[in-house]
């Protein structure tokens, strides 16, 4: 990161590119610099935000009850395996004309696509850490008399919870992206793809506002992740020295979209 920093940094100041398309690093910090002070930025900010912290809470509060159970009952998972193959590839980004058609295009656009495209990567890790327990833990609460919801609440789903924790930390990560990616193409309201969006069709394009706001995304992006990676080593240190340093975190899986 920081070599491609100091590259654009160089390329601007050295005059190989046109600064009005690619300014210098400095330039384009120091402008991330102004917006985080500046009221109307902090609002597209807070915006953009709100949107991505309810449609990713939504998503968790559907997903993992939803993977709890499909990844349960083989007979509902068999039932719905064809719906839930078709839904999972279709791009989020594909649905926007369709979802703000039926449902305008203020926030509950964004909340609503961030909904869809966070819902696998926790739906699947949830389904998928269900696979990996212990059946000789589940067999010896039965031998006791627990019945299934008591297996699952007492053994199924601590072991599956890293598995889960590991969806969620990826689905930040795509809600993030269908967040600001919704705010860019429908170009209209409050939130930092907006101000990107305006930025880009000025005349002349205020690129060190385009690449300033990109800063921001990223860095949240940034600290977002970290903060849930350290949650995760502490909350499922037990997971990590089970698997061993060479084995690293929980698989991840259904992450792409």
């Amino acid at each position: 990161m920081l070599a491609f920093a100091a590259l654009f940094e160089a390329l601007g100041r050295a005059g190989l590119v046109d600064i009005g398309f690619l300014p210098p690093t400095s330039v384009i910090l120091w402008r991330a610099g102004e917006l985080l002070v500046d009221p109307a930025f902090r609002a597209h900010a807070a915006t953009s935000m709100l949107a991505w912290a309810i449609g990713l809470g939504a998503a968790a509060l559907i997903a993992v009850p939803l993977g709890l159970l499909l990844g349960s009952v083989r007979l509902i998972d068999a039932a719905t395996r064809a719906i839930v193959e078709f839904l999972r590839p279709i791009p989020s980004v594909a649905l926007i004309p369709l979802v703000a058609l039926v449902i305008g295009t203020g926030l509950q656009l964004r909340v609503t696509l961030v909904i869809y495209a966070s819902l696998w990567p926790i739906l699947y890790n949830t389904m998928y850490g269900l696979r990996g327990v212990d059946p000789v833990a589940k067999e010896s609460l039965r031998s006791y008399g627990f019945r299934a919801p008591a297996v699952l609440w007492w053994v199924s789903l601590p072991s599956a919870a890293p598995f889960i924790m590991t969806g969620f930390r990826l689905a930040t990560g795509v809600a993030l992206i269908l967040t600001v990616s919704t705010e860019i193409v429908a170009g209209r309201g409050e939130g930092i793809g907006v101000f990107i969006y305006f930025a880009g069709i000025a005349v002349p394009a205020r690129m060190d506002d385009i690449m300033a706001g990109v800063v921001w995304v990223g860095l949240f992006g940034v600290v977002v992740n970290a903060l849930l990676v350290a949650a995760e080593r502490r909350l499922f240190a037990w997971q990590h020295a089970r698997l061993g340093a060479h084995a690293g975190a929980p698989v991840a899986v259904g992450a792409g979209r």
